[in-house]
């Protein structure tokens, strides 16, 4: 078994991971440059090692990380979400020092990396797929033809792209001439290759994704499915597990196109096979990611299977604990990105000190996060400080819980996304089960709300009447 992890990430997600580590009696090691040294995983980690002045580049060198692992007296590497977490090169590095890198093989990584050979991948499979190019662009020209073809709207996607970056929607001819060298550019830019591809665009889909599990004797399983509909400019802001639009019927089916899926590559450790459910009930793949999900607390709380000691338990060559027939759900989960930006400002970023930080609680309440009182967010990372995950047992019971552990959360100092949620889960259509992906475009005045103020000057605004009511 494992006995020591260097965690390749920073923030809540390698505070989970130091979590599970302790758990399961692992030791933990995290890594952090001057921007994250007063950084909460810091402070959990049985060990720290400071990787540079830089705040960005120490997180994002594979050899260097590697190296710091086996001085460190490390046999296992996990990268966490983000950075290098779907890098080949990361994996391959640890192949080299003998270090167990938890997640899938290079090989897959890269062939589930690169959205043709997924695609080419998942239509040998026979998994269904949406129409588009049979590969890499190479002109302009070749776009116009194909989307002649298929028809517009039509997609524009970095063929290495993810996380939401290196997309165009394209709803004409101009406006595909237009967007094409600018998607190049940012497909350079974001993920080191020019390649990009088309896709016919799905309208108003739900986004439907399934996690899955493998194990090195090639057993796989599904643990059911996230709703991730709700998302601004394809990025995430709300998932749910399970999906509150799906029938029963529905989801055994994209559950076993999940397992389908991995199985025709080989899959080891956790992954998402992602799918868009259009408005004929058709689901069509996606992509795939090779590594463990910001939203996998959803589902780890309906089925009570801690998905990153599984990971960690696969890595070190053991078998899956559970049986497809042992999985099962129970109840709904929902889980807010608490973002610090401000929606009633164009979600503008909004670093800074927090002054002070109240966490919600209570049953079902569940809170996964990097912030405490007098915590810097530094401006160089992505803006989520903390995720919070509720559960009921029923759809309209998680969104009254959602909306008392939401009024529970208070953050002071910098701006967050929490009122913008409140607002979500008091809108009809979202209560009613029945969204899509264009949500956020189509309900524009949620950003509207009015500001809540803080209770502790209620609290100087009432002492204060009262002391004037009285003549003191």
């Amino acid at each position: 078994m494992i006995k020591k992890i260097l965690i390749a990430n920073r923030g809540e997600i390698a505070v989970r991971i130091v979590r599970a580590c302790s758990e399961l009696g692992i030791e933990s090691a995290a890594i952090y440059t001057d921007a994250d040294r007063h950084a909460l995983h810091v402070k959990k980690a049985d060990q720290a090692y400071h990787i540079g002045l830089d705040p960005v580049i120490g997180y994002l060198n594979p050899h260097n990380i590697v190296n710091l692992a086996a001085a460190a007296g490390c046999d296992a590497l996990h990268p966490g979400y983000g950075f290098l977490s779907e890098n080949p090169l990361l994996a391959e590095a640890c192949a080299r020092r003998n270090i167990k890198f938890i997640g899938p093989s290079a090989q897959v990584i890269r062939q589930m990396g690169d959205k043709i050979q997924a695609r080419q991948a998942m239509i040998q499979a026979g998994i269904p797929v949406i129409p588009g190019s049979g590969g890499n662009l190479s002109s302009v020209e070749e776009a116009l033809t194909l989307a002649n073809g298929i028809g517009y709207p039509v997609m524009l996607k970095a063929t290495n792209g993810g996380g939401g970056r290196g997309i165009r929607r394209c709803n004409n001819a101009g406006e595909l001439k237009k967007n094409y060298d600018r998607v190049i550019s940012e497909a350079q830019k974001a993920f080191g290759a020019p390649e990009v591809f088309l896709e016919k665009c799905v309208l108003n889909p739900k986004h439907i994704e399934v996690q899955v599990l493998g194990d090195s004797q090639g057993n796989v399983v599904h643990l059911f499915e996230r709703d991730c509909s709700i998302q601004r400019r394809n990025q995430k802001l709300i998932e749910i597990a399970p999906s509150p639009q799906l029938t029963p019927e529905q989801r055994q089916y994209v559950g076993g196109l999940a397992v389908k899926a991995a199985q025709a590559v080989g899959y080891e450790n956790a992954g998402t096979v992602e799918f868009l459910l259009d408005g004929d009930n058709r689901f069509y793949f996606m992509e795939m990611n090779t590594r463990l999900q910001v939203e996998h607390p959803v589902t780890e709380t309906i089925t009570g299977i801690d998905i990153v000691q599984e990971q960690i338990r696969v890595a070190g060559g053991l078998p899956l604990q559970y049986k497809q027939s042992d999985i099962r759900h129970q109840g709904y989960a929902m889980e807010f990105r608490v973002n610090a930006e401000d929606p009633r400002n164009n979600f503008l970023p909004s670093f800074g000190r927090i002054t002070r930080y109240y966490a919600p609680g209570g049953p079902g309440v569940r809170t996964d996060a990097a912030m405490y009182t007098g915590y810097v967010i530094p401006p160089y990372y992505d803006s989520m400080c903390a995720k919070l995950i509720v559960w009921n047992l029923t759809w309209e019971s998680l969104i009254d819980r959602g909306l008392r552990a939401l009024n529970d959360m208070i953050v002071f100092g910098v701006k967050t996304t929490i009122p913008y949620y409140r607002e979500i889960l008091k809108n009809p259509d979202f209560r009613s089960g029945k969204f899509n992906t264009n949500f956020v475009e189509t309900h524009p005045n949620l950003t509207q709300y009015t500001v809540r103020r803080p209770p502790e000057l209620v609290a100087v605004a009432i002492s204060a009447a009262i002391a004037a009511h009285e003549g003191i």
